[in-house]
């Protein structure tokens, strides 16, 4: 006798379709499925061994570059630092002339108040050249229309002569270096008498 899945597999074939695959046994299901579980974990720790090395790796990376930016930043101020001190140094030397006429001036008795006088004129032009060399240049002021940007105003006066507006006088000098204020002049300005 012919079992009856052999006779409906035969009949299937002369039909043109292909028979269903037997199932197969429980114990190759749990065979395989444990085989793919053991290599998913191998891949798994193979991936996360990977991971971590390319963790340390640009961990390594970030930690050099830090530290090649903090050098930098240290190069970069020591550079600014030795900038400014030969800046600073360039400056007291033009002013050292100054200083030494100061030091000769004391030294030389003089009971003539005239000579003190233009030897101390002297000086303030040996100054105001140094000065000038290192861009020191004064605001003008007496007589300039106010401007708030240069002039710090300390009064008002009245002056009927005067335009509205204008410095009358100044009081303190004020001072750029190149296109940077120092310090503004300090002027009295003026304005028209209400009456």
């Amino acid at each position: 006798m012919i079992p009856a899945d052999t006779k409906s597999d035969s009949r299937a074939r002369q039909a043109g379709v292909e028979p269903e695959p037997e199932a197969p046994e429980t114990r190759d299901l749990t065979k395989t499925h444990k085989g793919s579980a053991g290599e998913l974990a191998s891949e798994a720790q193979t991936e996360i061994d990977q991971l971590r090395k390319e963790r340390d790796a640009l961990y390594e990376r970030l930690a050099r570059a830090q530290a090649e930016f903090e050098n930098a930043r240290k190069r970069d101020a020591r550079e600014q630092q030795a900038f400014q001190e030969f800046a600073l140094a360039d400056a007291m030397k033009s002013l050292l002339p100054v200083l030494d006429s100061f030091d000769w001036a004391l030294q030389t008795p003089t009971q003539n108040p005239e000579e003190l006088r233009a030897g101390i004129d002297l000086i303030r032009r040996q100054l105001r050249d140094a000065l000038d060399k290192l861009g020191l240049r004064p605001i003008p002021a007496t007589g300039e229309p106010f401007d708030p940007h240069l002039h710090e105003a300390v009064e008002t006066v009245d002056s009927p002569d005067a335009e509205e507006n204008h410095v009358l006088s100044e009081l303190r000098r004020g001072y750029k270096l190149g296109t940077r204020l120092l310090r503004p002049s300090m002027v009295s300005v003026a304005k028209k008498s209400s009456f």
